[in-house]
């Protein structure tokens, strides 16, 4: 779905872009994704000069789900010291909360063709495991404990 996109960006960046063809969901839930970004990601570190990369000039980069896993990548590697630091992460559009679909953006977005609300619940329900049996839920905001949401109000709440 992104060839072309890659390309271009190859192209008029001169640089080299790597596109990871992960497993998607609901045939295949989570990690299975994420484990495949990361290895691949790993391997393309482990070998940057059978690529002909600096290896201080590598960024990873996703859209939508795929920024979720760009992201999930960064933090993961952040800490080796085995592998070249990654020089930055774009993150387009990215999936990064599943704790409130009510705080303001989702709300100012709802009806903002192509991802509504309801089917931003829909998608990382069938992320995590593969049904959306508790879409109301989670669009209610009840799928997530009271003392969960206390402790993580600091970073998600419309403040």
């Amino acid at each position: 779905t992104h060839e072309k996109l890659c390309r271009f960006i190859a192209r008029e960046s001169e640089s080299v872009v790597v596109s990871v063809g992960y497993r998607l969901a609901p045939e295949h839930k989570y990690p299975a994704a994420y484990e495949d970004c990361l290895n691949a990601t790993q391997h393309f570190l482990q070998h940057l000069e059978h690529y002909g990369v600096d290896p201080a000039r590598v960024i990873v980069c996703g859209d939508s789900a795929g920024g979720n896993l760009a992201a999930a990548v960064s933090q993961t590697l952040a800490g080796r010291s085995d592998l070249p630091r990654l020089r930055a992460q774009i993150l387009i559009y990215p999936g990064l909360q599943a704790l409130d679909f009510n705080l303001p953006s989702y709300q100012q977005n709802r009806g903002v063709p192509l991802l509504f609300r309801e089917r931003a619940a829909f998608y990382m329900l069938q992320y995590l495991n593969g049904n959306a049996i508790n879409l109301e839920e989670v669009l209610e905001g009840s799928h997530i404990p009271v003392d969960i949401k206390l402790n993580y109000r600091k970073w998600v709440s419309p403040d």
